[in-house]
């Protein structure tokens, strides 16, 4: 049997693990408690000291370290880009770089390290202002907002360096761009890209996409409202042109290129590239693949993929339950009532799986908070509706001191 191992220990590595355990061995390094009440393997030993067929890097840092640069040269098979792929996503000012290198269409933007610079440029410029951190900040370091004043304050901190230290240095400015956003999975290996099902997320905390932006407060798949015009024109104004910049770059990506996208009325815009699979979009795109995950994995490993748009199976719906205080300082110890000692519901509901994200576990077997984002309940079915009815029965039965969720994750597609 073919032996996996899954870098991380978040909800996203949860539900990899768990797609890929249907058809093989999996073990989770490190992993976290809810993965292991689960009955799959986790360990402290990385991933280098690991015996593996296939190695799949969940989180963006060890990527832009060069962990899948490191498992190569050792003849592992890794589902993640070496260190120059990654930097699509380890830093904003070389993405923009690149996709105007690439003729991708983007937001206008700058790449600012001054205060001076940066600040006359909002001035200048007319709301919404987008101002993103250089670096890595955990999905937090993007601020869209209508105030000058804010974006003003926003710039201050991350060039000080107060928000998010040397990662903030360097600030990109962009336009803001109107229109619906959509995440876009593309699985990449020899000049070629595999699309899983379209999905949507919602970055806002609070309902009505109100209050500051997360790493993420639930997702749906697929999202059936784009047309096949709009795919068709991601596919040859986003993906083509980066696949072939890529190339021209020397740079052999296997992995997962994740666009996030606005659908514009003036046509598709890249917002930008992440690395690997989003969370929580990650849980509904393994629980509707179609087919083997393990074999659609090795084959990017392997750098080989069919390129054309994978069928999605059926619909699915996360909502996250985070810990009170999130998006800010988290509230840890909270004892999260509903969950059984395997980690899911104490009381079953078909179609649905708890995937865990920040959770500790007591002696006793029961559950605490130890996150931000504490689970990601997951439903899924043959429509959107019944998707999105399972994943909220499941969220109605847990429960813990302070519970941050949103009550419309899919609403306005599935009624």
């Amino acid at each position: 049997m073919t032996r996996c191992v899954v870098v991380g220990g978040g909800a996203r590595e949860h539900a990899l693990a768990w797609g890929l355990s249907r058809h093989a061995e999996v073990v989770v390094t490190p992993g976290n408690a809810g993965i292991a009440a689960h009955g799959i393997a986790c360990t402290p030993a990385p991933a280098t000291e690991l015996a593996a067929d296939l190695v799949v890097i969940g989180p963006e840092q060890p990527l832009v370290e060069g962990l899948a640069d490191e498992l190569r040269a050792r003849g592992v098979a890794v589902v993640g880009p070496g260190a120059a792929g990654a930097r699509l996503e380890g830093s904003k000012a070389y993405l923009k770089e690149f996709l105007v290198a690439a003729g991708v269409p983007t937001a206008a933007h700058g790449t600012f390290h001054d205060l001076a610079s940066a600040s006359a440029h909002l001035r200048a410029s007319a709301p919404p202002y987008v101002i993103k951190t250089d670096g890595l900040a955990a999905g937090k370091g993007v601020l869209v907002t209508d105030d000058l004043a804010v974006a003003l304050d926003d710039v201050r901190a991350k060039l000080s360096g107060s928000a998010f230290g040397a990662a903030g240095s360097t600030v990109v400015i962009e336009e803001g761009l109107l229109g619906e956003e959509c995440s876009l999975h593309f699985l990449c290996a020899g000049g070629r890209a595999r699309l899983l099902a379209p999905a949507q997320d919602f970055k806002r905390v609070g309902d009505g996409d109100l209050g500051p932006n997360t790493g993420g407060m639930g997702a749906y798949a697929p999202m059936t409202s784009l047309s096949a015009d709009q795919l068709g024109e991601a596919r040859e104004l986003i993906i083509e042109p980066t696949l072939a910049e890529l190339a021209r770059r020397g740079i052999d990506y296997r992995g997962v290129l994740y666009a996030g996208v606005m659908l514009t009325t003036s046509g598709v815009r890249l917002l930008e590239y992440n690395v690997r699979f989003g969370d929580p979009e990650a849980e509904v795109l393994v629980a509707t693949v179609d087919g083997d995950l393990v074999e659609l994995l090795s084959g990017v490993a392997q750098g080989h993929v069919v390129s054309g748009t994978a069928h999605a199976a059926g619909h699915a719906v996360t909502v996250v339950l985070a810990a009170h205080g999130y998006p800010g300082t988290p509230r840890l110890g909270d004892v999260i009532a509903g969950l059984g000692r395997d980690g899911q519901l104490a009381s079953p509901i078909d179609g649905v799986v708890v995937f865990h994200a920040g959770t500790r576990r007591r002696a006793d077997g029961s559950f605490v908070t130890a996150g931000g984002r504490v689970l990601a309940v997951t439903g899924s079915g043959p429509t959107l509706e019944e998707a999105r009815r399972r994943a909220y029965a499941g969220a109605a039965a847990i429960s813990f001191s302070g519970r941050v969720s949103r009550d419309d994750i899919a609403a306005r597609v599935a009624s």
